[in-house]
């Protein structure tokens, strides 16, 4: 058998038993389930107020722009997070010891985190049809539209999320990626339509993947006299296609370069270096 098959499929067998192990671990289950709570509880609180210009339920609206929001964010923070974590604990080092054992893991963490996210987008789409309503779930197009803008951000996030965990020496560094996640998550239209900002931030809003996820989302959710709300009063399909193809060519094109040269610097004495740092600031 091919080597490089070998470890991709080794690394889906340990992806699955992970996410298992996600799903039974408290510590990994805990935040998600208080975030999804905060989320849902803005959304109720919402739930009556309506979208300027219209009648319908801004919480409605916000629901279906936080589905696109979480792919991202669990695409960017999760992997990045993980992947700055492991670095740290000695992981990649272990990895990187085993022949194809870069590949095995890396595609361990991509199943791990996809399927995380899927479960995520699942449950609170299920959730937000029994607490909301106006959700246009009715048709084959609204479902082949959430499934390619799902499968899409994924492949468009987790590569950059790759980089961006190979830039951070510990986890404790990388929460300053959350940050900036944060900070570009509230100029990309999730929570407010983005037309009703500045338009410097609505160019800004733009260049990120975030926006595009949520308007792919809505697109498929929303009926269509919402699109009137959105700019050019259109759901853009094809830019949405092209911005998130755009995002995933960069990150393909550069993670596996950049993951390879984190893996050469990877050794005993760096992972012994980064456990006295972490020790001493634990003193």
């Amino acid at each position: 058998m091919n080597a490089s098959l070998a470890a991709t499929r080794l690394g889906c067998r340990r992806g699955w038993i992970e996410f298992k192990q996600t799903l039974t671990n408290a510590d990994s289950l805990v935040p998600t389930v208080i975030m999804t709570a905060a989320f849902l509880g803005v959304m109720l609180l919402t739930r009556t107020t309506t979208v300027p210009g219209t009648h319908f339920s801004l919480g409605t609206t916000m629901l279906t722009s936080v589905l696109g929001m979480s792919i991202g964010v669990n695409g960017l923070t999760s992997m990045g997070g993980l992947l700055a974590a492991e670095r740290e604990d000695g992981t990649l080092l272990r990895a990187k010891a085993i022949p194809q054992g870069m590949t095995g893991y890396l595609v361990g963490k991509i199943v791990t985190v996809s399927l995380t996210t899927l479960i995520g987008v699942a449950g609170t789409l299920i959730l937000g049809l029994v607490l909301f309503s106006g959700l246009a779930v009715g048709s084959a197009t609204a479902w082949l539209t959430l499934v390619w803008v799902l499968a899409l951000g994924l492949v468009a996030t987790l590569p950059i999320g790759a980089i961006l965990g190979s830039l951070f020496p510990s986890a404790r560094s990388s929460g300053l990626m959350t940050l900036a996640v944060g900070g570009i998550v509230a100029i990309s239209g999730v929570f407010y339509p983005i037309t009703h900002l500045p338009h410097w931030l609505q160019w800004a809003g733009q260049v990120f993947p975030f926006y595009w996820l949520g308007l792919g989302m809505r697109s498929a959710l929303l009926p269509t006299s919402l699109v009137a709300v959105e700019i050019g009063h259109s759901w853009r399909h094809l830019a949405t296609f092209g911005v998130l193809a755009g995002w995933a060519v960069i990150g393909l094109a550069v993670a596996p370069w950049l993951l390879r040269r984190m893996a050469r610097r990877e050794s005993g004495s760096s992972v012994a270096a980064r456990h006295e740092k972490a020790m001493l600031r634990v003193r």
